[in-house]
């Protein structure tokens, strides 16, 4: 993935702020799912947009007592810094299923068990080279209670 990312950047990727609404990223992520446990797994988030950004992040976690979640949210972000804003600090609102899988169960969609899932976070994004970025990031919502990660991505 990240030698996709590597030659997207090379060849196609425009590093000027002028331009470079759409991002995409990887993280490894963390998230309270009960009180047995912490849930951890990773996730792909991809968008569109300065200052407001509308996107997709899918995620998968899995917590030692078997249990398996898939997050996949749309997200809707705002920038703090301006309208134009692609870095900095940001509220984020997430939204969608959650997916639940028991580690007797075979994988199927659907899964047996489900919930609509829904929370806020904030972050900050750190540019590196206006093209690159690292981004920090917590969440409280529903199923779930906390969440924490830290995305790594590109913008293009």
């Amino acid at each position: 993935m990240f030698f996709l990312l590597f030659c997207i950047s090379a060849g196609f990727a425009d590093t000027s702020s002028e331009n470079g609404g759409f991002w995409i990223s990887l993280s490894p992520e963390t998230a309270l799912y009960s009180y047995s446990g912490v849930s951890f797994g990773g996730g792909l988030s991809l968008g569109y947009g300065k200052g407001t950004t509308i996107g997709l992040k899918t995620a998968w976690f899995y917590n030692s007592t078997g249990v398996s979640v898939l997050e996949i949210n749309i997200l809707y972000r705002i920038y703090f810094s301006s309208r134009k804003a692609y870095s900095g600090s940001f509220l984020q609102f997430l939204g969608g299923p959650a997916l639940f899988f028991g580690k007797e169960d075979e994988l199927s969609f659907p899964a047996k068990t489900g919930a609509f899932s829904v929370g806020v976070g904030y972050g900050w994004r750190f540019l590196i080279k206006d093209l690159w970025y690292v981004e920090p990031s917590v969440r409280v919502g529903f199923p779930y209670m906390v969440g924490a990660g830290i995305s790594a991505g590109m913008r293009f």
